[in-house]
């Protein structure tokens, strides 16, 4: 029989936050939990008392949340959570104000800052007064345009103290994507950097925010943060000023934070795109905070003095969950460009240098690592690393492997997976239980999570729809600009009635796990039987010519086949016999219906700005049918190589 690839030690277990909070009279009254699955089945069948109990355990800062908690709970979408709770989402992340560091920043090689606690509040104080002298209120969405860098948290905090929304994205986004996006939420202000930096280069947004300006006609102001050069430019933005100009003429004192409901706005998210106009998901300040204190201190053990990275940009949800750590009292350590930069060992020096505590990535960094060759526990120390989580894509079972042959053996591995849906995750670790090879260890607590059959029955050791059958705070407040609810119901309700449904293929496992297959929309279905694109991902990257492969599904004569498109070593040509034994491997590997019908090679594969592959483009391409919204896309240019193949007329 298979063993795991981790326990946690006794001493471990004792310390975790998980075991203290089984403990929690206010939650089983004399009587604590034995185990996580107790604690689960009691945090669905008892909603009520375990999101009170949270509350209570994690501190959370507001008033009026102890009389009512849940009102239609029987309703999803239409719950409502802690209806009579007033509170501030920036006034839970500032509760400290001592001189420990709270941020600490590196732009690549070039750039080094750490703030301490009190110098974060005294940012916040500052910019939210010169917010609210701008005309910024509530409800008014204010946006960023802004590499993952303090001046990003400062501002994220200001707007959502004086009850404003924020969004945000990547400044490698393109003046369309970015237009799409704000756009769609006519933000009374925008802050942005004159540049970025990648792989020791230095990129110029001056003319691009230029462009975006003009064509955001509900800008008030714009705030240029000056990061690629000393004082940049403001030619030809009108209405713009300085960072410091903006904040300079006002003194650092208490911030009067607006106290709101538990369901007021705090962020807007968006969908990837590749499938049309990105959709503006909206996320209430209450069910984004409790959601990510209970993924933090529950399922990750984050505990104050923690120092806690995450590789994202701001274009990503795991910016926002990483941003909610300070709600723990960790310390944010932020990376800006190239994870490569100025060498493939580059993050794991900031491990080192700077303690870290939870190293938060995604499945393809660690699938580079592993292929660049590293071998990080030989070279680095990382002694204080206790957890390491992946998201992005589903955690190949070799790269678990990896992580505990060549990171650090003693190491809590959680690979996590939700989505900007959501802004948080359906499924995640549990740092008080054995690590599986290639598993999500534990649906998340307070999370009704199941996986249906395409008429809606529950499967077990089957894969299938994976779906949450009953509401949790983190349900999106909707979509912008739809006051109906229509278009927010069609998205996660339409499939199965009251149950919200994913886009994600999974499985439960036998030791109460979940294994993702990739999206559901994705989903492979060659004579009917459906299959998910990662289990081939999975054979194939095990192969050392292969870097990166993609899998979509190809309309043939009346039936779906599979077409393969690998990325491979430099220097290396696809020829028949490395043909033949890539569909050898997935032959081996998954089975015969795996097998692709045809593997070509390709120099690139399109991705999203979050790192995400899109087969649903690639699909597109290859039927002749427009790709939408390519703004959402890292690197559009690599459509061009999937189409009018002849391979494929063939």
């Amino acid at each position: 029989m298979a063993e795991p690839l981790w326990r946690p030690d006794t001493a471990r277990v004792l310390d975790a936050n998980l075991t203290r909070f089984m403990k929690d009279e206010t939650l089983s009254g004399a009587h604590p939990f034995s185990d996580f699955a107790a604690l689960y089945r009691h945090s669905i069948d008892d909603m009520e008392t375990f999101w009170r109990s949270l509350w209570r355990f994690c501190d959370v800062i507001g008033d009026g949340w102890e009389s009512r908690t849940l009102v239609h709970g029987d309703r999803l979408p239409g719950a409502r959570w802690f209806p009579d709770a007033r509170l501030n989402f920036a006034e839970n992340l500032l509760r400290r104000r001592d001189e420990s560091d709270a941020v600490v920043f590196y732009g690549e090689n070039r750039v080094r800052r750490r703030l301490s606690a009190a110098e974060l509040y005294a940012e916040v104080s500052r910019l939210a007064q010169a917010l609210r002298a701008a005309g910024v209120g509530v409800g008014d969405r204010v946006a960023g345009w802004l590499p993952n860098m303090p001046e990003a948290i400062i501002a994220m905090l200001a707007a959502t103290s004086i009850g404003a929304v924020w969004s945000s994205s990547s400044p490698d986004f393109g003046v369309d994507g970015v237009v799409d996006r704000f756009g769609q939420i006519e933000p009374k202000v925008l802050f942005a950097a004159d540049g970025y930096f990648y792989a020791g280069k230095t990129i110029d947004n001056l003319g691009k925010l230029r462009e975006i300006t003009a064509r955001l006609p509900s800008l008030q102001r714009t705030v240029v943060v000056a990061y690629a050069r000393e004082r940049p430019s403001l030619d030809g933005l009108g209405g713009a000023s300085l960072w410091r100009d903006f904040t300079d003429p006002y003194a650092a004192g208490d911030i009067d934070f607006t106290r709101l409901a538990f369901d007021h706005p705090v962020y807007i998210l968006y969908s990837s795109g590749t499938t049309g106009v990105p959709k503006c998901i909206v996320h209430g300040a209450g069910g984004a905070l409790l959601q990510h204190l209970k993924e933090h201190q529950l399922h990750c053990d984050i505990k104050p003095g923690d120092r806690v990275f995450y590789f994202t940009t701001c274009g990503w949800m795991m910016w926002n969950w990483l941003a909610s750590a300070l709600a723990s009292e960790a310390c944010l350590l932020l990376y800006d460009g190239s994870p490569f930069f100025p060498d493939p060992a580059a993050l794991f020096d900031l491990a080192d240098g700077e303690a870290m505590s939870l190293f938060g990535t995604s499945a393809k960094y660690i699938e580079a690592v592993a292929k660049a060759g590293l071998q990080p526990r030989r070279s680095h120390r990382l002694e204080a690393l206790r957890t390491m989580t992946s998201t992005g894509s589903p955690l190949a079972p070799t790269s678990f492997d990896f992580v505990y042959a060549e990171v650090k053996p003693d190491l809590h591995l959680a690979s996590i997976s939700g989505g900007s849906d959501i802004v948080s995750c359906f499924a995640l670790g549990n740092p008080i239980a054995p690590v599986w090879r290639g598993e999500l260890q534990a649906p998340g607590l307070g999370m009704a999570v199941d996986v249906f059959d395409d008429e809606g029955r529950p499967l077990r050791g089957t894969k299938g729809e994976l779906v949450c059958t009953r509401p949790f705070p983190a349900v999106p407040v909707g979509f912008w600009n739809d006051p109906g609810g229509e278009r927010f119901r069609a998205a996660y309700f339409e499939r199965f009635p009251g149950v919200w449904h994913h886009g994600d293929f999974a499985a439960f496992t036998e030791h109460g796990g979940i294994v993702i297959y990739g999206r559901s929309d994705a989903t492979l279905n060659p004579g009917g039987v459906r299959i998910g694109t990662a289990e081939i991902y999975r054979e194939v990257e095990r192969l050392d010519e292969v870097v990166e492969a993609v899998a979509v599904g190809q309309e043939w004569e009346g039936d779906i086949r599979i077409v393969l498109f690998v990325v491979l070593r430099s220097g290396l040509s696809l020829d028949e016999a490395l043909a033949n034994r890539i569909k050898t491997q997935i032959r081996n590997g998954c089975s015969p219906r795996h097998v692709p019908a045809r593997v070509l090679q390709v120099a690139d594969i399109p991705r999203t700005r979050s790192g995400k592959i899109t087969e649903i483009a690639i699909r597109d391409v290859i039927h002749g049918r427009p790709v939408k919204n390519v703004e959402a896309l890292a690197n559009a240019d690599a459509l061009a190589l999937f189409e009018n193949r002849p391979e494929l007329r063939e």
